[in-house]
């Protein structure tokens, strides 16, 4: 896989992928509709930050490609893709426990915060992209 040049981008899956970390200066693109939600997208070498309907989806530090993310009530998955390892917190329903998969690797569960932020880091070691599924417990 490579960075997402046009920062974010619908997907012949019906998953969207977004992020560039290879950018020097900070990019964001707004206003991007996708199944009748609004998205935002911010985007460079040091972090990526998605939004949807003004609300907080993604973040990573530092940045990163994130490719087919797909989510529901109940659990996220995409790939993600970077040159370092990566710090990733996503917004998912507050106070309540999800269990984590990274590369297919059960990393348990992780209670979210009253925000409903969950955080979780990633190591890019041979592999060009990992696996995340997170689902509610």
């Amino acid at each position: 896989m490579s960075v997402i040049k046009e920062l974010i981008r619908t997907e012949e899956n019906g998953t969207i992928s977004f992020g560039d970390y290879e950018l020097a200066q900070k990019s964001k693109l707004s206003d991007y509709q996708f199944h009748g939600d609004v998205y935002k997208v911010k985007t460079f070498r040091e972090i990526t930050k998605l939004e949807r309907n003004g609300m907080f989806v993604y973040e990573s530090v530092p940045g990163t490609s994130v490719f087919h993310l797909e989510q529901d009530g109940e659990s996220m998955s995409f790939e993600v893709e970077g040159t370092e390892d990566a710090q990733i917190t996503v917004g998912m329903e507050p106070d309540s426990e999800y269990r984590v998969s990274i590369d297919g690797v059960d990393t348990g569960n992780v209670k979210t915060n009253l925000g409903g932020k969950l955080s979780f880091s990633v190591e890019f070691l041979s592999t060009a992209s990992v696996k995340v599924k997170i689902e509610k417990c």
